[in-house]
């Protein structure tokens, strides 16, 4: 069983299709199904039902895919790990974030990374914070910034706080409370809510808050997006509460957006999160770039 065979599986497998995978894999795809039917024999079972209209896992594949993808990261790994020994930085580095990172400017950092380690591979994936938290303590993603409650912490991993702040009034440039310098959660709880869905820790902090003032508010629009929340406030469809940092950077996605104090807000604390099972070699580079070592 060969390394590169297990490639092809997993390629077939993440895009349903022969010839996809075959591009993917920079091959001719009568190489790649020639590779795939080699080790179904080795095997004793077919890895995929193929028709004419799609590719799909047999039993079979789905049980073989784990273990496939386990056999790659430790190959990768482990050629990572030679590479360290001789002082050269190589191989895989995940990273994950929040859209509304604020105490870290990761293209910045990733920028810097790539110039000092270019045989590095770099992948960059946004999600919720709780979702970054599972996928670092599952090892899918090496490195995670995101943002929870100040009451909470991340569970799991080993974390890093980076910075606190108060979360802002955000709203569109005509609102009545735009030229307000100031205004209060009471205040607030009359207007109707842009926010991120439901029991997602970028939401918690704000329903946390309303909560414990005993209030209730009305969020008419959930995002998934945290990007897209600057066009529903311009738009004029709801207010929201963001961090200040972040909505500094909101200029290019909808123009006058309005900030004002709240003289309760409620608090998020950022942080860097990685895992407990060990660092990668890219890993430690790049957490030693932010200053934390071992």
């Amino acid at each position: 069983m060969e390394l590169q065979q297990m490639r092809y599986v997993i390629a077939v497998a993440e895009t349903n299709s022969f010839t996809r995978a075959a591009q993917r894999c920079l091959v001719v795809q009568s190489a790649l199904s020639h590779q795939i039917a080699r080790l179904e024999k080795e095997l004793g079972a077919r890895l995929f039902e193929r028709t004419s209209r799609r590719v799909r896992l047999t039993a079979a594949g789905a049980a073989f895919l784990p273990a496939a993808r386990q056999c790659l990261d430790a190959a990768e790994r482990a050629a990572a790990e030679v590479a360290a020994a001789v002082g050269e930085v190589r191989g895989r580095l995940a990273v994950g974030l929040i859209p509304s990172v604020g105490a870290v400017d990761v293209p910045t950092v990733l920028r810097e990374f790539h110039q000092r380690h270019p045989k590095a591979r770099i992948s960059l994936s946004v999600g919720a914070s709780d979702e970054l938290v599972e996928r670092v303590r599952l090892g899918e993603i090496e490195v995670a910034f995101l943002g929870i409650p100040v009451s909470a912490r991340p569970q799991g991993v080993m974390a890093r706080e980076l910075a606190r702040e108060r979360l802002v009034a955000v709203v569109a440039p005509d609102h009545p409370l735009a030229g307000e310098a100031s205004v209060d959660l009471r205040r607030l709880s009359s207007e109707v809510f842009v926010d991120l869905p439901a029991k997602t820790a970028g939401r918690a902090q704000s329903d946390l808050a309303f909560a414990a003032a005993g209030l209730t508010r009305e969020v008419a629009f959930e995002v998934t997006n945290a990007d897209y929340l600057a066009r529903l406030i311009g738009a004029g469809l709801g207010v929201a509460l963001l961090p200040p940092a972040y909505v500094a950077g909101l200029a290019g996605l909808a123009t006058g957006l309005a900030t004002i104090e709240v003289t309760d807000a409620p608090s998020r604390a950022e942080y860097v999160i990685w895992g407990r099972e060990g660092r990668t070699p890219a890993a430690a580079a790049f957490l030693e770039l932010l200053g934390i070592g071992d």
